[in-house]
């Protein structure tokens, strides 16, 4: 705290305080609220000009009181309304210290007079390791920015260990008698590359390295260029010779490609034309593709040829289960396999969508938890636990079926490469496990990720959008994409409404966000997308079914703590006595596909008898087929609006 207390009496602040870790740059934010570095006139300017802003995400809470105390907090992991929250508070002067990331190096518009390195190495996914020079100069360049002050200063923490050695020793120097005492710190064992006041100089007056080419040939790029007006096909040729890549190198992207040319030539998603159209192109997008067709992932050609395969694999799954017992026929009606269907097309988009690591570990580390703790309660040895839970991977949908595609997709295509199909679950997840963004936040405590998160959904949509052809997308799937684009918007509509807008400049029908008091935006009226509306109401309804079906006292809390209908605050005692009844008489309660069927929903959406409340009411499909239990409730439209999302009051549990 010294060096910053210093910088902010010298008034050298704003001040960034550079961290290379997320969790290293928010436990430096709240540590720092201990200092009082804005005046009370100051606070209270912070307070007006956040207004109303939304903090209503696990991130949120701490983030507010970091703004109160004039502290930002800016990585990547934020979302896109946080960051931009903390870029204008630091634009308008009511920001003292920003803890963030290296993201501050590639274009962030906050104005700092002071770069404060916290340390001078990073680990860069392999080997801890110094900074280089040009990654160094990136960052400290925006000490001091044009336009906001005349000079910025760059300064860099010595390693915690040296400091605190040197302070032990200028104690001894003061008292000799103590030398004998004297232990001194050692580096860290891991995580650390050992740097000082010479790094630190080698670093301000070196020479930046190279830049290296990040060139490469993709599908969309294929597709864009030969989209454009005139010879596309001789266009590419040109951008493929005409740069400064190695002929080597050239000659490799010219390979690469040939071979997605062809590939999309012989999807269909390319036709030669045999005479120059309108516009002097000589090769055209398919006719049979959605307007806003568009490839940008490595596989997305993948996708693009297996979905259509989706559809004869349910159908023979679908036979071979009739066909086998007549009393199961029930999980093939027709609401719940379309259904079904709609969510195996979304598991085949996130297949090939880049891994979001930070998620899928935390899957794991759920999946391992919930291992441990039943394992520990049937009473199995150590040595079988840590065999077992070395096994738990992530989940995994069509795994199977999309590896065994792949293997075909890879003998036609060989530009694949080394590229593999990735099947994982999140948007997926999120549907089937009812929850809203903010809970499946917290159940995997991602509330540092939560931007990571908010992207990768986002890409999912974008997938659902671009890549699945119009022969594939059912009502489910048009349901399936419209309940995924309202949540993204719901939490930060930025990313999506500008999608839009660059993707149809002159006919996007997203209305423009609403300024608030900080400039960032109001999401849109949650019940106004109707069809996305339902989707969640639905959801949310079939949650309450879930958090019975486990039959575990914390779902049971869960369940408690809904609103209610009449007010009044039940008990995980009242909801254990309402359905005690039926598991008398019930060993199960199904949360299959059958059991999430439209038979079983119910929603009034009339309104004629208490205006701004929908009555929702929720069969149990029970497994002796007497569908006599039930859960009721209501949606409230005013709360919804007010929260972004589906908000219904718990009613009863009860017997028809």
């Amino acid at each position: 705290h010294e060096s910053i207390g210093e910088l902010v009496d010298t008034d050298r602040a704003p001040v960034y305080i550079v961290h290379f870790t997320q969790k290293a740059a928010a436990e430096k934010a709240q540590d720092l609220c201990s200092l009082d570095v804005l005046k009370k006139e100051e606070k209270a300017a912070v307070r007006d000009e956040v207004g109303g802003f939304r903090f209503d995400t696990p991130i949120g809470k701490d983030l507010k009181r970091f703004i109160g105390h004039g502290i930002g907090l800016h990585h990547a992991g934020l979302l896109p309304r946080y960051r931009l929250l903390v870029e204008k508070l630091a634009q308008a002067g009511l920001l003292k210290l920003i803890c963030g990331t290296d993201t501050l190096g590639v274009g962030v518009n906050v104005p700092i007079r002071t770069v404060l390195f916290s340390q001078l190495c990073k680990f860069d996914g392999a080997s801890t390791r110094l900074l280089g020079n040009r990654e160094f100069a990136q960052i400290a360049g925006r000490a001091g920015r044009r336009g906001f002050d005349d000079e910025g200063h760059v300064w860099a923490q010595a390693p915690v260990h040296w400091i605190e050695n040197k302070r032990a020793e200028a104690k001894v120097a003061a008292d000799p008698g103590k030398k004998k005492k004297l232990t001194k710190k050692k580096p860290p064992e891991r995580g650390y590359a050992h740097w000082n006041e010479e790094t630190f100089f080698r670093l301000v007056n070196g020479q930046s390295e190279d830049l290296t080419s990040s060139f490469a040939v993709s599908h969309q790029m294929v597709l864009n260029v030969l989209s454009r007006p005139g010879d596309g096909r001789r266009d590419l040729g040109r951008l493929l010779l005409d740069n400064h890549e190695p002929r080597e190198r050239q000659r490799a992207l010219v390979r690469r490609a040939i071979g997605i040319y062809r590939s999309l030539r012989d999807a269909g998603v390319l036709v030669e034309l045999d005479e120059p159209d309108e516009i002097g192109r000589h090769v055209s997008v398919g006719v049979d593709l959605q307007d806003r067709f568009a490839l940008h992932q490595p596989l997305s050609l993948f996708a693009l040829e297996v979905l259509p395969e989706l559809a004869d694999r349910g159908t023979n799954d679908r036979k071979h289960t009739a066909s086998k017992d007549d009393s199961t026929v029930h999980e093939a009606d027709s609401d719940g396999a379309a259904r079904e269907h709609a969510l195996d097309v979304l598991s085949v988009v996130e297949s090939v969508l880049e891994d979001p690591s930070v998620i899928l570990a935390a899957q794991i580390d759920r999946l391992r938890s919930d291992l441990i703790a039943r394992l520990k309660m049937e009473g199995i040895e150590y040595e079988e636990r840590m065999e077992r839970l070395a096994e738990v991977e992530h989940p995994r949908p069509l795994k199977e079926f999309l590896y065994g595609t792949f293997d075909v997709f890879r003998e036609h295509h060989p530009w694949v490469g080394e590229e593999n199909v990735k099947p994982k679950s999140v948007a997926r997840e999120l549907y089937e496990t009812g929850f809203n963004f903010r809970q499946y936040v917290e159940h995997y405590q991602l509330k540092r990720s939560e931007g990571t998160v908010l992207r990768y959904l986002g890409e999912a949509y974008k997938g659902l959008v671009q890549v699945v052809p119009e022969s594939c997308r059912t009502e489910a799937v048009r349901d399936l994409e419209a309940w995924l684009g309202e949540t993204v918007r719901q939490i930060d509509s930025s990313l999506l409404d500008e999608w839009e807008r660059l993707r149809e400049p002159e006919e996007s029908d997203v209305e423009p966000a609403r300024p608030n008091a900080i400039g960032a935006s109001d999401p849109p009226d949650v019940t106004g997308n109707e069809r996305a509306f339902r989707v969640m109401v639905r959801n949310e309804a079939f949650r309450w079914v879930q958090l019975l079906a486990r039959r575990r006292i914390e779902d049971h809390e869960v369940l408690a703590e809904v609103p209610t209908v009449d007010g009044i605050q039940r008990t995980s005692d009242d909801i254990i006595d309402a359905i005690a009844p039926y598991w008398k008489e019930h060993a199960t309660l199904p949360t299959d596909t059958h059991a999430r069927g439209g038979e079983f929903f119910f929603l009034d959406d009339s309104a004629t008898g208490n205006p701004g409340y929908w009555p929702v009411r929720q069969t149990i499909a029970d497994p002796e087929g007497h569908h006599e239990w039930v859960l009721e409730g209501e949606v409230d439209l005013t709360a919804s609006r007010a929260n972004g999302r589906a908000v219904l009051r718990f009613g009863s549990i009860r017997r028809l």
